[in-house]
């Protein structure tokens, strides 16, 4: 059983009478593990794809199962209490409480959670992507790169089936990108399912499989052979 499975997959808005395809009848899977990159340039569709993939949006057509499920059936509370227990999110823009401490941010998944001890698992969550030593600080007090792994932090800790990365290197520079992509891998590469949205080869690369999108649809699906692996962070390193 996939963990993602889309057949004939189709997106419509309608704007006072006026329908604008979006996607238009994708088809594909993705398993527990990967890291897939959906790739494609502004207006394609991926971003759209990914509302969907994520519990944000609905299909207008075709069917998505998630763990074996499909969700044609969930209501709104069901799906937005699966896309706070089974989605973690990294956003381009952190999307991080300025005035509130970084512990208190990435604590905020799990106020509807019934996990307890919330103090200790967020602790383990900045621990995991090297940020211990700024528990207290506000996240209007820290650069950008660690706004990020704060973000990343926050999708971790409610410990999700799934995290969607949407441009989490574009506001970065190139060495706070880096870092950012090596914590992407390290996740990765200790199970965890990651599907990065992004517009830029130098990215897509460091997944293991990359989804190109053109006008909502698929032309291309294959794996990455020569893939990219961030150079180690000291900071990072145990």
């Amino acid at each position: 059983m996939s963990l993602i499975k889309v057949e004939n997959l189709q997106k419509d808005y309608i704007n006072e009478e006026v329908v604008t395809s979006v996607l238009h009848g994708l088809t594909f899977a993705i398993e527990q593990g990967e890291f897939v990159a959906i790739m494609g340039p502004s207006g394609s569709g991926k971003s759209t794809l990914m509302h969907i993939l994520s519990f944000l949006d609905r299909p207008t057509g075709g069917l998505y199962e998630f763990k074996g499920k499909d969700i044609k059936g969930f209501d709104d509370d069901y799906l937005a209490a699966l896309r706070n227990e089974e989605i973690g999110f990294v956003f381009q823009s952190f999307n991080l409480l300025s005035r509130t401490s970084v512990l208190d941010n990435v604590k905020l998944p799990l106020i509807y959670s019934k996990k307890k001890n919330h103090d200790e698992l967020a602790k383990k969550a900045l621990d995991s992507v090297g940020l211990s030593h700024r528990l207290n600080f506000f996240t209007n007090q820290i650069s950008g790169g660690e706004k990020q792994r704060v973000a990343i932090a926050r999708a971790l800790v409610n410990d999700p089936a799934v995290i969607f990365a949407d441009e989490p290197t574009g506001n970065l520079d190139s060495k706070s990108g880096n870092t950012v992509m090596q914590i992407l891998q390290k996740l990765n590469d200790d199970g965890r399912t990651i599907i990065l949205v992004t517009h830029e080869m130098d990215t897509a690369n460091h997944a293991k499989r990359i989804i190109r999108v053109k006008d909502g649809n698929i032309i291309g699906d294959e794996k990455v052979l020569k893939r990219t692996i961030a150079s180690p962070d000291k900071e990072l390193v145990k």
